[in-house]
């Protein structure tokens, strides 16, 4: 039986993507160990990319008002 590895969340592949970037960055790596890690942080980028265009669905239909899609401004505190 084979096991599908499962997703990181947003938030553990977007920390996993930022160590890949530091590591590629640093240079210091043989160049299959580059392409290694390269590909594994295109993996992270499109899970991600995947997670927020899901969350982004998900608030469009919750703000689906009448048949019809409004948007609305988010609002941040500077505390965040």
């Amino acid at each position: 039986m084979v096991q599908k590895k499962k997703e990181p969340s947003f938030e553990e592949g977007l920390d996993q993507l930022e160590k890949v970037v530091k590591k590629l960055e640093d240079g210091d790596l043989p160049l299959e160990k580059s392409l290694e890690l390269f590909e594994q942080g295109v993996r992270l980028s499109d899970s991600c990319q995947k997670q927020l265009r899901e969350a982004e669905h998900k608030v469009e239909i919750l703000l689906n008002k009448n048949g019809k899609i409004e948007t609305e401004p988010l609002h941040l505190d500077d505390s965040e």
